[in-house]
């Protein structure tokens, strides 16, 4: 593992986390009345909030308790609340510029009173809460994406197979007893053939996934052709070789650049995420090694977490891709910027002869909210000659 980059990446980000949640919290105290009673709780609550979801991480590494998961479940719940409070104030700070350039507008705008100030703080908190509320209830709610996939020339003697796909599960402190198994009986209430998990079936920490017996629930999945995962970018970050391990003891078979052969019907390849490189030191297979050998009449699916250079997919002539990762953004409007980054943020498209779907996730990083768009688990119905 590079240690370096590693703790590069991490001091920026929470460089950055620091600095929005100041941004806010100057903002806050700037609403309330002079010498109001009201600022000592307020920032004791902020700090206690803001600081919640770094210390609950690092303190469930070390000790699992109530303690951590109680900190890292209010601070989950704030990273969404911290975004909603950034625009707001943003917003703010934008038609006070404005004020300056127009001085036509309002003043209740620019300049308003101290108790048009406090009135503004309340209705933005109630405002940020109801929606967080909503987002939280929406991220619970996982649709069924129904997909039909043509593998070949159809003919009087195709046979379909039945194909459940999920990504991001994210088990873990967050997605814990309740959320798996909703997952496991959703999922074995659509009697699958196969089932196919494409990343991030683990979220960073293994601990909690231990201690709450998490795999106990996996084992429940059913489905006569087999249970296949491959690894995301959260694994690699919380350990990709103890997330593997407990996951293949638990009754899903990894394919860590690897194929499995379905019956000598199709194959399932699945390719290790990309962070291997930055995590592992060593990179992974390219897509036409991984695949030679291998009878090109017979249909592929790829599985292959994060949805980049979906070219190379097409140029070997893949079946059917799936992949995750992105969440499409999780909450609005961050979709903007994974449609930007990614070709395929969510769902499906047909790039020549291949199929991609891309799922926005089951589960949730950070805050179990969601905003926009609903969580995924998707039905394939795939028919091959």
């Amino acid at each position: 593992m590079k240690i370096s980059p590693f703790l590069i990446f991490f001091s920026i980000v929470l460089t950055l986390y620091g600095l929005i949640n100041y941004y806010i919290f100057k903002h806050a105290i700037a609403a309330l009345p002079s010498n109001s009673k009201m600022t000592g709780w307020v920032t004791t609550i902020f700090i206690f909030i803001a600081s919640a979801f770094v210390f609950g991480r690092v303190l469930e590494r070390v000790w699992q308790t109530w303690i951590s998961t109680l900190f890292t479940w209010v601070g989950s719940f704030w990273l969404a609340a911290m975004l909603y409070f950034f625009l707001i104030v943003v917003v703010i700070d934008i038609i006070r510029l404005m004020g300056w350039m127009l001085p036509f507008l309002p003043s209740f705008l620019i300049h308003p009173t101290a108790e048009l100030k406090l009135i503004y703080l309340y209705a933005a908190t109630g405002f940020v809460g109801i929606l967080v509320i909503i987002g939280h209830i929406n991220a619970i709610h996982p649709y069924i994406r129904k997909i039909e996939i043509q593998a070949g020339i159809p003919s009087a003697h195709s046979k379909e197979v039945t194909i459940v796909m999920a990504s991001d599960i994210h088990l873990g402190t967050i997605i814990g007893p309740r959320r798996v198994n909703k997952l496991v009986n959703t999922i074995n209430g659509l009697k699958p053939d196969l089932i196919l998990f494409a990343g991030d079936v683990v979220d960073e920490d293994l601990a909690p996934v231990i201690r709450q017996n998490l795999g106990d629930s996996l084992r429940k999945l059913k489905a006569t052709l087999g249970i296949y995962a491959i690894t995301g970018n959260h694994e690699y970050i919380g350990g990709a070789e103890a997330a593997c391990k407990y996951l293949e003891q638990h009754g899903i078979t990894m394919l860590r650049d690897k194929v499995a052969d379905i019956n000598g019907l199709f194959y399932v390849a699945g390719r290790e995420d990309r962070s291997i490189n930055s995590h592992a030191g060593h990179k992974r297979l390219s897509l036409e090694n991984l695949l030679a050998g291998l009878d090109r009449s017979r249909p592929i699916i790829l599985m292959d977490h994060q949805p980049f250079h979906l070219e190379e997919a097409v140029k070997q002539n893949i079946t059917l891709q799936l992949s995750g990762h992105t969440h499409d953004g999780q909450l609005w409007p961050l979709n903007y910027i994974t449609q930007a980054m990614f070709e395929i943020s969510m769902g499906y498209k047909k790039i020549g002869n291949t199929h991609f779907y891309v799922s926005p996730g089951f589960g949730s990083w950070g805050p179990p909210v969601r905003i926009g768009h609903r969580p995924e688990i998707a039905l394939i119905k795939m028919r091959i000659n």
